[in-house]
């Protein structure tokens, strides 16, 4: 994605594109590994050292509710995020916490008497278990046991 994209992207969810919130955003959309919110400060501090910590947390933040960045929850660990636009689901490995994208595929939507008086925006499939690098390791362990 080129700069004019990044700039566009901003503007259609709303957002003023700032130095900062660009750098923000085009960090999330030049890596797609997930980083942590700690990892894009790093990142984007070293490119421009005006680029505060708390800056950054609130680009993130802004990022996420206007819809332009997922945070994806790890259990115990650092939320991550995501400006991948495709939509798509995760997986989680329970040891290392990383997280991987799994393609998407639609989810049944529960009727509407499940779901009361909510009213249902979105819905994506959290997937945990042992990534591939964790997977074999914990076999082996369990043999020996």
């Amino acid at each position: 994605m080129d700069a004019r994209e990044v700039k566009q992207s901003l503007e259609d969810g709303g957002l003023r594109c700032t130095p900062q919130r660009y750098a923000v955003m085009a960090f999330l959309l030049e890596h797609a590994g997930h980083p942590t919110a700690s990892e894009i400060f790093e990142a984007v501090n070293r490119a421009d050292p005006r680029c505060s910590r708390a800056t950054t947390y609130n680009n993130l933040r802004d990022l996420v509710r206007a819809g332009l960045v997922r945070e994806v929850a790890v259990e115990g660990r650092a939320a991550r995020f995501d400006a991948k636009s495709e939509r798509h689901h995760h997986f989680i490995c329970d040891r290392c916490g990383a997280v991987e994208d799994i393609a998407w595929y639609k989810v049944p939507r529960p009727d509407s008497r499940a779901l009361g008086k909510r009213v249902l925006r979105d819905c994506e499939l959290i997937f945990r278990g042992l990534c591939a690098r964790c997977a074999p390791r914990h076999a082996s362990r369990a043999v020996r046991v």
